[in-house]
């Protein structure tokens, strides 16, 4: 199976998702049984709402086999169903999870960002501080992204607070989506002043900065 693994994962690295989901079935028809390791690998060749079906014939062969996804499968069911358009999905695999860590709560917030959906991964936030979960950077980079697509300046500035408290502002993802979030919400002032603190700035910054 390690053999398997590896092949899947190189075409996941090198963007051919549709091949590695096809070695993922070949494998199988070989009567080689998947591992944790298979299905993380194969569902993050599911990246698109077009590969939806995909995806959830994936969680119906974790079913089949008996396999109970643990903590790290069920994050990569959640990240799949937010990647292909599925927040329903997704919501229902975290709401099943028997356990939850901040991969968890992080990949909740990124499938409402992504989905246009900034009210509930404010809410999801909320809950996950309630619960002693501490957000880590990418976080931090899905609620400001949230906070751009609904023009939400007020609930920006407030991540922007739980940014510095955290700790975070140096860095350079995070200072890139502080720059895209005030652009976006129409405080040039903030993100230029965000911009000119950063330590470093990269090709997203200025891009950032000229939209």
């Amino acid at each position: 199976v390690v053999s398997w693994n590896a092949m899947i994962k190189a075409y996941v690295q090198h963007g051919q998702g549709k091949k590695a989901l096809q070695v993922f079935e070949q494998m199988q028809l070989e009567g080689v049984i998947p591992d944790k390791v298979t299905f993380v690998n194969a569902l993050s060749a599911c990246a698109s709402p077009e590969d939806l079906a995909e995806g959830k014939q994936i969680e119906a062969q974790t079913l089949v086999i008996g396999f109970m996804p643990d903590i790290v499968v069920g994050n990569a069911f959640i990240n799949m169903y937010g990647k292909c358009g599925s927040l329903k999905d997704a919501q229902r695999m975290f709401d099943k999870m028997p356990e939850r860590n901040v991969v968890s709560w992080t990949a909740m917030i990124a499938a409402c960002a992504q989905l246009g959906n900034g009210k509930e991964a404010f809410l999801l936030f909320q809950e996950m501080q309630l619960k002693g979960v501490i957000p880590n950077k990418i976080t931090f980079v899905n609620l400001l992204s949230a906070c751009a697509s609904q023009g939400a300046l007020t609930e920006g500035k407030r991540i922007h607070a739980f940014v510095v408290d955290s700790r975070f502002e140096a860095d350079v993802a995070v200072g890139n989506a502080l720059v895209n979030m005030y652009g976006r919400c129409g405080s040039l002032e903030d993100a230029w002043r965000i911009f000119d603190k950063m330590p470093e700035q990269d090709a997203i910054s200025w891009t950032a900065m000229i939209a």
